[in-house]
Parts: C-alpha cells; sequence; structure tokens
C-alpha cells in the first residue's frame, strides 16, 4: 500500500537525496548547489537548494542559520514568479517559527503557505503546509480545533499512499489521545505508525514513533525497562542522522521515564542534557519542558517548596507566553502532585 518514503523538500538537482540522508551530508549538497544555481544564474534552482539549506540547518539546531535561508529562498523564489518555491521556503519558515516557539507566527507562514501553494497548484506543498498548520494548533494544545483536520490528513495521505505523511498524521493524532488520556489508541497509532514507517524506510518517522510508544509503555503499563529499551533504539537512529531537536526530545522523554520510576537523581541529570540541547538550538517548547522536569526533580530530591513554587511561577509565565495550553496545565498540575498550593486562578 505504501511505498518508499519520500522528501519533497529536497527539490531540483537534490531531488535523489533520500529522507535518511544526514543532515550534514543534505548540507554539503545544498550549499554547493545553491553557489552553482547562483553562478549560473538560475532563481529557481537556487531557491530550491536554499530550501534544503533550511531545513538541514532547522533540524541541525541552527536557527539563525534556517532563518536567513529559507528567506533567501522566498526572496529568491519571488523574484523568479515560482509560486511553488514561494510555498516550500515559507512552509520552511512557518515550520521554524513553531520549532521556535513563535506560535503565531508559525500559524501566519503556514497559512500564507497554504495559500501559495494552492494557487500555484503544488498540491504537496499545500497538503505539508496545512499539515504543518494542524501540527502547530496541537502543539499550542487547542486540540478540539485541529484533531478533525489531522484526520483528514491521514485519510487523505492513506489515500495516496504518501507513507511519509500518514506516519506524520498517526503521530500526531496518537499525541492527542495520548494527552488526554486515551492510552490505548495513542499505542495502537503510534504502533501503527512505527511499521509504516519502517517498511517505507522512514527512519526519522521511525524515531518519533519508538519514542511516543516509550511515552505509552512508561505512563501506562510503568514497564520502565522496556520503554528505556525503545528509546535507546531512537536514540542511535537520531544520532545516525545528526537529528538534533530529535535526540533532544528523545533525551527529555528518557528524563519522564525516569521520573516516574522514581529514579530523580538520574531523571535530573537527564533533563539538565535535554535543557543544555534545547538551549543550544534556541527551541523555547522543549526548553521549558525540561526544565519543568528539573524542578518537579528538584523537589523530589528535598529542594526548598518556596523555591519550587517561585520557578513553578516562573515557567507558567514563559508557557503563557508562548502559548502552550498543554504544557502550562502541566505545570498547574505539578503544584498539586509536589503538595504546593495551585494558582488562584487555577483552582
Amino acid at each position: 500500500m505504501y511505498g518508499k518514503a519520500l522528501a519533497p523538500e529536497y527539490q531540483g538537482a537534490l531531488s535523489d537525496l533520500s529522507v535518511n540522508s544526514s543532515l550534514t551530508e543534505v548540507l554539503t549538497a545544498a550549499e554547493e548547489q545553491m553557489a552553482a544555481a547562483r553562478r549560473g544564474g538560475d532563481p529557481r534552482e537556487t531557491a530550491r537548494a536554499a530550501l534544503a539549506v533550511a531545513e538541514a540547518h532547522r533540524r541541525l539546531g541552527d536557527i539563525r542559520a534556517a532563518d536567513r535561508a529559507w528567506k533567501t529562498s522566498y526572496r529568491t523564489a519571488r523574484s523568479a514568479g515560482d509560486a511553488s518555491a514561494m510555498a516550500w521556503a515559507l512552509w520552511s519558515g512557518g515550520t521554524l517559527a513553531r520549532q521556535r516557539g513563535a506560535l503565531p507566527l508559525a500559524f501566519r507562514l503556514l497559512r500564507h503557505a497554504a495559500d501559495t501553494g494552492k494557487r500555484s497548484g503544488d498540491v504537496v506543498a499545500y497538503g505539508y503546509s496545512l499539515a504543518g498548520l494542524a501540527e502547530t494548533g496541537r502543539i499550542q494544545g487547542d486540540y478540539p480545533a485541529v484533531e478533525a483536520l489531522h484526520g483528514e490528513l491521514l485519510a487523505e495521505a492513506r489515500r495516496r499512499g504518501e507513507a511519509r505523511h500518514t506516519v506524520w498524521a498517526l503521530e500526531g493524532i496518537a499525541q492527542i489521545h495520548r494527552n488526554t488520556g486515551r492510552y490505548d489508541t495513542a499505542y495502537a497509532m503510534f504502533e501503527e505508525a512505527a511499521e509504516i514507517a519502517e517498511r517505507a524506510d522512514d527512519r526519522r518517522g521511525h524515531a518519533w514513533a519508538l519514542r511516543g510508544l516509550a511515552d505509552i509503555v512508561s505512563v501506562r503499563d510503568g514497564d520502565t525497562g522496556h520503554a528505556l529499551e525503545l528509546l535507546t533504539r531512537a536514540e542511535a537512529t537520531c544520532r545516525t542522522m545528526n537529528l538534533s531537536s530529535a535526540l533532544a526530545y528523545n533525551h527529555k522523554m528518557r528524563a519522564n521515564v525516569l521520573y516516574r520510576a522514581g529514579r530523580y537523581p538520574e531523571a535530573a541529570r537527564m533533563y539538565e542534557l535535554a535543557l543544555g540541547e534545547f538551549r543550544e538550538m534556541d527551541e523555547p517548547r522543549g526548553e521549558a519542558l525540561a526544565r519543568l522536569g528539573g524542578v518537579k526533580c528538584r523537589a523530589r530530591l528535598g529542594e526548598d517548596p518556596a523555591r519550587t513554587a517561585a520557578e513553578l511561577a516562573e515557567l507558567r509565565v514563559v508557557l503563557d507566553r508562548i502559548g502552550l495550553r498543554h504544557a502550562r496545565e502541566m505545570v498547574d498540575r505539578a503544584h498539586g502532585e509536589l503538595g504546593l498550593t495551585a494558582p488562584e486562578e487555577t483552582r
């Protein structure tokens, strides 16, 4: 039913690159192609190469370089009147904005990308942009608004036999189920995503699915050993492909698993590792979540309750500023979990 996973963001002379190409390999090839296209006076090819440069930098956690590259791609595509390339550049910029925690900007760029992709007739750019909007809403915690869109995108991906997008949609819906306590449904969807990704040789999608399965195995079953084994398998893929963001989230999940098992000193060290990784790539959502885990660990290890309450209050402000509703709820629940008085407006 599903063919081999494809990477449509690698275009033009770079279309032979695989979804599993290491990001350093992608970056080298894309920078060389962008320079060659500029020398040859080919703005369309320059825009496509700059897109690949932007995506490689984004996934490697080099935010500033990614920001420069997607804007270069967009400006070059616009100068050439290439609406399809403009849509892809906007998609890349919107995805980067989401990664940086700038959710209102992500929504604006991704809506513009979807409109531009639709006008250009590029159904793949249009679909990726809609998927980006759905994921941004999910990360924000606006589940009622985006669950139906996730479902529509899943149905379309299944109809087209697009393995990579099917895996993405399954993982997104599974995360909604997990966050709303429907663990069995979430597990089944993460499991299907892992199977499809493995058959389609989508190693990135497979690593994220394993992370989701580890979370469920830990929170639902209390099976710490199995959860850590799944995360170790996923981590190997992240390191092979230089997936900096995915690796940081893997480490944060490992810390979550250790925390649930009551292994607080180990969990604290792992949260600190993830925190450093998120800060290095300027990813505020991951940074805030890693900070929250660290606060909870230190509280369990005997930190002064007043200090814990102050740190939670600060995190609540940070998460409000980013607009992460589900994460803010996690902060509020931490008060009860740690025996602290909840903020007035949440009681």
